[in-house]
């Protein structure tokens, strides 16, 4: 057997005394529910397919388009009345325009980052280490924020559909944050494989749903909703737009309409996750993404105006619900 370094120093011998002993047992439940640790040899089979890569990377962005038409319809409502739904559609359109802008943006930074490109990385290379912090923490409260807002969303959506779930409320979106956070300790590949399904199911029925819409709306079978029904949010008298007060509540419209860009930057965070070649693959998947995106929002924004959907004040019919109820009818 080879020596080490010094002439004189003894051949290395197995420690056969410790040979027989087991893994502590917290480790082997460790291991058994989150799989076995990787290393860098087996951290290359968790690099992403395309369509894997979309399912978990989007599933953030693309939910977010189930509540981003309905905070415009919170902040206009109030003030404009039904004139609101006037604006929706142009107020969606800015929005729109930001994705793209956004979506170019990342994609010049993919390009460029061919690895890692979010928030972090760019401020720090370009601006220092303290406005890269302060962007490190803005995109830790941003998660955290996210997290909350879509879990509360997806368990309204579920109560809008069973509504003798009400009082679960608080028990299922407990239940949601603990199985998220369990795929994602499975690792990236897992989570992909998880979260692939319901991200491709939701944006596909709603695909069908804007289909069946547009047919009923060209047959003239489309039906509109009471916006003054019982527990919706109160109707205000209609107001000129050009008065001070009415442009702030355009800004709050916009902003509120604003989330449904959340999670934009997942792809440019997670190049390094694609497969071979990384920064190629990352575009085409950040550019499908902003597609999808855009369709969903648009499509919301659309039928909740032709529809008349209105928020409620305890969020649950969610004007998603309503627009698929009003068009599956």
């Amino acid at each position: 057997m080879t020596k080490s370094w010094t002439d004189n120093a003894p051949s290395p011998k197995a420690l056969a005394e410790h040979a027989h002993l087991r893994d502590p047992l917290s480790y082997r439940v460790k291991r058994f529910l989150l799989g076995n640790p990787l290393n860098r040899h087996t951290l290359s089979h968790q690099r992403l397919k395309k369509r894997y890569a979309l399912g978990v990377l989007s599933s953030d962005c693309i939910s977010s388009s189930a509540y981003g038409s309905e905070q415009i319809l919170v902040a206009l409502l109030p003030a404009f009345g039904l004139a609101a739904y006037s604006l929706l559609m142009p107020m969606t359109f800015v929005v729109l325009a930001v994705l793209a802008i956004i979506t170019l943006s990342y994609r010049n930074v993919i390009a460029v980052y061919t690895q890692f490109g979010g928030a972090y990385i760019v401020s720090r290379d370009n601006f220092g280490p303290v406005i890269a912090q302060i962007a490190a923490v803005a995109l830790i409260l941003d998660y955290i924020v996210t997290l909350a807002i879509q879990t509360a969303a997806g368990v309204a959506a579920i109560i809008s559909t069973f509504p003798e779930l009400l009082h679960l409320k608080i028990e299922i979106c407990v239940v949601v944050i603990a199985l998220l956070a369990y795929g994602n300790l499975r690792g990236v590949k897992e989570a992909g494989k998880a979260f692939a399904l319901p991200t491709y199911l939701f944006a596909g029925s709603m695909l069908i749903v804007f289909a069946i819409g547009i047919y009923r709306e060209i047959s003239g079978t489309l039906p509109t909703l009471d916006p003054t029904a019982p527990g919706a949010i109160e109707i205000g008298n209609q107001q000129g737009l050009l008065s001070a007060a009415a442009i702030f509540i355009l800004l709050r419209a916009f902003a509120n309409g604003g989330s449904s860009l959340t999670g934009l930057e997942a792809i440019a965070d997670g190049v390094g996750l694609f497969r071979s070649p990384e920064s190629v693959n990352a575009r085409k998947t950040l550019v499908m993404m902003s597609c999808m995106l855009g369709t969903l929002v648009l499509g919301v924004s659309y039928f909740a105006h032709r529809v008349l959907a209105v928020p409620y004040q305890d969020e649950t019919p969610t004007v998603i619900s309503q627009v698929a109820s009003a068009i599956l009818g």
